[in-house]
């Protein structure tokens, strides 16, 4: 039993026991290219969250992971076979109700650690922030963490190198022959603010890429994916640490 992961402890085990920090993972289940499983997304979120708890626990992290949500924002997939959609009013309703027993419980912290490029969760914790006052709530993206540059040779998004390294170090069982891979290329917005970044408009999967992959991977391998793996979960488990230790009052400096 982990005493970090909510999935592996007993009552027994928690009848005393008070937490400070609470971590919810947040995955998809989404087609990744022709070569990596739809459980993608819930793989990393998995991996990651538990690596990470463990040792930020082990430093002396007071914090629990509660099982992944499997699914994520899809509305640009809709014609994607099996993209499973949660659109995000439901992600803002199954958020409300976890923080009314998290905060009922005590347990004031909280964090999302997403998984997912299509979920974002500022606008839902902006909202409930004012209906759980006395709660801390964050959310962070690990695909953020780090510079792939350092890591890898390909830019993308999904199914890129380094997804498909980093499935191929957690679950290489589950990783088709890159042979077998597409290349990932996608066409660009024809509007030329949304290709500077500074407009939006949502991604209309089929039109964007025919592989469903954005990103070329076919230079990744495990051990890419393992010295990723490594340092990412080393910069997700100081974040949980700096939330577990944080102070209300000391917030800002």
């Amino acid at each position: 039993m982990r005493p970090y992961l909510l999935k592996e402890c007993t009552w027994k085990s928690l009848k005393t026991h008070r937490y400070e920090l609470a971590v919810l993972p947040w995955g998809a289940t989404e087609a990744h290219n022709y070569h990596l499983p739809y459980g993608t997304d819930i793989f990393e979120a998995d991996a990651i969250s538990a690596e990470a708890g463990r040792k930020a626990w082990e430093k002396g992290g007071n914090l629990v992971v509660l099982p992944t949500i499997p699914f994520g924002v899809n509305t640009g997939q809709a014609d994607i076979y099996l993209d499973i959609n949660m659109n995000p009013s439901t992600q803002m309703a199954i958020i409300r109700d976890v923080l009314e027993v998290l905060n009922r419980q005590g347990v004031k912290k909280f964090l999302i650690l997403n998984s997912h490029g299509g979920n974002d969760f500022k606008t839902a914790l902006r909202e409930l922030g004012l209906q759980f006052p006395d709660m801390l709530l964050f959310t962070s993206n690990w695909f953020q963490a780090l510079d792939k540059s350092q890591y890898f040779e390909e830019e993308g998004d999904h199914a890129d190198e380094m997804e498909t390294a980093l499935i191929q170090h957690l679950h290489p069982e589950l990783v088709l022959p890159l042979e077998e891979a597409g290349d990932g290329k996608d066409k660009k917005s024809s509007i030329q603010g949304v290709r500077e970044r500074w407009a939006w408009a949502e991604r209309k999967w089929s039109q964007v890429t025919q592989d469903t992959g954005v990103g070329n991977p076919k230079k990744a391998n495990p051990e890419k994916g393992k010295r990723y793996f490594e340092d990412v979960t080393d910069k997700v488990a100081q974040l949980f640490l700096d939330i577990c230790e944080v102070k209300t009052d000391e917030l800002y400096r």
